[in-house]
């Protein structure tokens, strides 16, 4: 996707963490999980996960699935209000057709973590 610079997607991962690390319900599920010196990693996790994802250039190495389900306190409903701040970020930054994509693109995400950690079978 041409039309999307790393520089965006920096601006928009920075934009989005602000917002979660303010919110009433998200904010203290990433304190617990994410000590404040090791928030630089975590970004540039996530600006290579969002490349990875919208300009398919292969530089985020992990497993998302494991990586949320080692936090026990996350919980289903949790996921709606993420994909609303990241819309929400996501319009604030990209005109909106670019920002429809962010948009289904996390939901796809979030659809597929909440059936991985929640609905496994046993």
């Amino acid at each position: 996707m041409s039309d999307i610079s790393e520089a965006e997607i920096v601006q928009l991962v920075d934009a989005f963490y602000t917002k979660v690390r303010r919110d009433r319900v998200l904010g203290p599920v990433f304190e617990r999980a994410i000590a404040p010196d090791s928030w630089p990693v975590h970004l540039a996790k996530m600006y290579d996960f969002w490349s990875s994802v919208m300009l398919t250039t292969g530089r985020y190495k992990g497993n998302p699935l494991a990586a949320h389900a080692r936090h026990k306190t996350i919980e289903a409903p949790m996921f709606a209000r993420w994909l609303a701040l990241f819309g929400q970020t996501a319009d604030e930054i990209f005109p909106p057709e670019i920002a429809e994509i962010f948009r289904l693109k996390s939901e796809r995400i979030a659809e597929s973590l909440t059936l991985g950690l929640f609905f496994r079978p046993v």
